[in-house]
């Protein structure tokens, strides 16, 4: 054995060597070029002609080619439309952040100074904390979605330089004078008097509120575009910035970001309560809390009304456009807007709800909480049935139709106008019956004044009711013109009870103080779940109107022939709401962990 074992590798070291020899004979073989150069006169080897006469053609080529400006560049993986859709989604998130907490701020900052109490001045510095980084994300991302659009869209981003090269230079030097009054107004905080300083905090929400006009001129242009011809030559700019859709734009984004700047500064109130340590802290935060889920709902009382607004000028430049967003591919995207909506206003009057524990006395007025909850469970119920459901052929044919025999009559406005007043009525009958929480009024009125508010209620319910159920045996234009008596009545209801209210209990008797910072845990999560709910809303929201303009980059004007020009089904379009979300929560996490760092000890300190 051991003899064949040696045998094979003496063969198997034979066959390598054999193989080496043949292999170098056969590359001495292979032709090489002589090292020296042809001689003058020597023609050159065929081989070396034929690169020379490929570098020559290249050459030539390369100088004679023509400039051609690209109309569309790709992203890698996800699209150029995309990419721009998810950071200008975060541009607008963070903008929207740091034009409402300057508002309220200095709405909170001048009822200190008119009242002498530190409190208020505290707790408008402790929301302007949250400006400075979310300012500068917002330059970040704004930056970076000028930079896409120059990239991917270049010839589109040329032509809407051509329609507004009048309104960057403004919007420039006002950009710069925001900075300087953000960064003035944080930073001088203490610094200078108390008129100066809420001069400063005028001029910030002054010039805020003026980049938004501008910007929204460009936004809204694209979905109803005006001062242009049929072939986009440009007329007027101010035709252009002035166009069907721009006010009512300015008046929803203005009630929307004041709804949203709120409820994430409540957010942050509540991840501060959550981590603190002293019931001092903890009733500081729980009452910076309610505030700011306060100004959220107060601007959120009156949003849908904006929206119906908005909703009647895209019907008037378009009823194609129209159409599509409530009847047509956008239809399921408004019931998931219902649930949305829906689930805001049951976590708003929760949240009131668990905040009457705080104050003494709550229990006469929480008997009623289970009547107002299956008041919003009912409307919320309502608002969120489809007119449309689907089904199979078998139950198609079953129900006569893609409509439920008994609650497709619950899918129409008529129905769904009806619900969200109710609901609206009732949010703030639970606001109301907060604020008497702990109160006895002591005016001699007192029983009169309590009759007329009942009754203003029950006039408004009743006039919304009616104009519902008489929707059903008119016109549909007719129809959507009842959604104006029925806006207009639930909003004289909540201002004239308000001020019967006002005067009612100023002079109140008090049985109970609140007791801040004495409530459930479980309602900090509930501002949380608001903020969240409302930001998802937002970027939800932006889909629809973006997604009007289907294969239009300027609707009936400028043609969207990319890859991208196609209309997002709802589930990608839910996906990348979520992640924008997901990652805009992540980044304001941030920004709420570095303004928490202002109140902690230096490292030397507490290494001491």
């Amino acid at each position: 054995m051991r003899r064949k074992a040696l045998l094979a590798i003496l063969l198997a070291l034979a066959g390598f060597a054999a193989t080496v020899a043949i292999s170098t004979v056969l590359l001495r073989r292979e032709y090489r070029p002589p090292v020296a150069s042809p001689a003058a006169g020597e023609e050159a080897s065929p081989r070396e002609q034929a690169l020379a006469e490929i570098a020559t053609e290249k050459a030539k080529s390369d100088r004679e080619k023509p400039y051609v400006e690209a109309d569309y560049r790709p992203f890698p993986r996800i699209g150029s439309r995309t990419a721009i859709w998810v950071v200008a989604q975060l541009h607008l998130l963070f903008a929207a952040f740091v034009l409402a907490v300057p508002l309220f701020a200095l709405i909170i900052e001048y009822i200190g100074y008119r009242k002498r109490d530190p409190r208020y001045d505290r707790l408008a510095h402790e929301f302007t904390k949250l400006l400075s980084v979310s300012f500068s994300l917002t330059a970040t991302f704004g930056a970076a979605l000028t930079f896409m659009l120059v990239i991917l869209y270049p010839r589109f981003t040329s032509y809407l330089v051509s329609v507004f090269s009048l309104t960057f230079l403004p919007y420039v030097l006002l950009f710069f004078l925001e900075a300087f009054f953000l960064y003035t107004y944080y930073y001088g905080w203490g610094k200078f008097s108390p008129r100066v300083h809420l001069a400063l905090g005028l001029g910030l929400n002054l010039v805020g509120t003026a980049i938004m006009f501008i910007a929204n001129a460009w936004l809204t242009f694209m979905t109803s575009p005006a001062g242009v011809s049929e072939h986009g030559a440009l007329i007027s700019t101010w035709e252009a910035v002035a166009n069907f859709t721009w006010m009512p734009i300015n008046v929803h984004r203005m009630i929307a970001n004041v709804a949203f700047g709120g409820s994430v500064a409540a957010a942050y109130a509540a991840f501060k309560f959550l981590g603190a340590t002293s019931d001092e802290d903890r009733a500081h935060y729980d009452w910076m809390g309610y505030i700011g889920n306060f100004v959220a709902i107060c601007a959120f009382l009156p949003l849908p009304f904006a929206g119906y607004w908005l909703a009647k000028e895209i019907y008037a430049f378009s009823q194609t456009m129209g159409l599509q967003m409530m009847g047509g591919a956008f239809s399921w995207l408004f019931i998931i807007q219902a649930v949305l909506i829906g689930n805001l206003f049951l976590a708003a009057n929760y949240y009131l709800w668990l905040g009457m524990g705080r104050i003494a006395g709550a229990g006469e007025f929480q008997k009623y909480i289970k009547y107002l909850l299956i008041l919003i469970a009912v409307c919320f119920a309502v608002w969120a049935t489809p007119r449309s459901i689907l089904s199979t052929v078998a139950e198609i044919r079953a129900m006569g139709g893609s409509a439920h025999p008994a609650l497709g009559f619950l899918g129409v406005m008529s129905a769904k106008n009806t619900a969200v007043n109710i609901l609206i009525l009732t949010t703030y009958l639970s606001f109301l019956l907060y604020r008497r929480t702990g109160k006895i009024a002591t005016v001699s009125w007192a029983r009169a004044g309590n009759r007329a508010q009942l009754a203003i209620f029950l006039v408004a319910a009743s006039i919304v009711v009616f104009l519902g159920v008489y929707g059903y045996f008119v016109e549909a234009r007719v129809r959507i013109a009842f959604s104006v008596p029925q806006v207009l009545s639930v909003l004289l209801a909540m201002v004239s009870v308000t001020v019967i209210d006002v005067f009612m209990f100023r002079h109140a008797r008090s049985t109970g103080e609140a007791r801040w910072g004495r409530i459930p845990a479980i309602s900090q999560y509930v501002l949380i779940f608001i903020a969240v709910s409302f930001t998802w809303l937002m970027g939800l929201m932006g889909y629809v109107r973006s997604g009007l303009r289907q294969h239009w980059h300027v609707y009936g004007v400028v043609r969207d022939t990319s890859p991208d020009a196609f209309t997002p089904t709802l589930g990608y379009a839910t996906r990348v709401v979520s992640a924008t979300v997901l990652v805009f929560f992540l980044l304001i996490g941030f920004v709420f962990w570095l303004a928490s760092l202002g109140g902690k000890k230096d490292w030397g300190s507490e290494a001491s």
